[in-house]
């Protein structure tokens, strides 16, 4: 599976970004997929996850509530809606895949993005 992330760019705190996760070489329909990020000078971090079939989701206590992660099997992507941006979400975001469970941990992934910076401006 090859995931190819986008969408991040420059925004100001409190706005609002989308951002994508496209699959190719491998349908998505019976992975787990979820995003991670990683701020300047910190490690690689899981903030939400999404089931292979859709139904169920995960996010950490600093993005719920914010950030909504979905999947649409008929596109081969997986998104990530991020509201109420805060200057600490500055990182670069990577999406990441895992055969038929979540990817809640960086040593449960079987693929990896190849990651989108976000800025947010205080």
């Amino acid at each position: 599976v090859q995931l190819q992330a986008s969408g991040g760019g420059l925004v100001q705190a409190g706005g609002s970004l989308r951002l994508s996760c496209a699959a190719s070489g491998r349908t998505l329909s019976s992975y787990g997929m979820g995003w991670f990020r990683q701020a300047p000078g910190k490690e690689r971090k899981w903030i939400a996850s999404i089931g292979w079939n859709s139904t169920i989701t995960y996010y950490t206590d600093s993005t719920k509530g914010r950030f909504t992660i979905s999947k649409d099997n008929a596109k081969n992507t997986v998104y990530l809606q991020m509201n109420s941006l805060k200057p600490e979400d500055t990182a670069v975001y990577y999406c990441a895949a895992r055969l038929t469970l979540v990817p809640d941990d960086r040593a449960k992934v079987d693929y990896w993005g190849q990651g989108t910076l976000v800025t947010v401006s205080s």
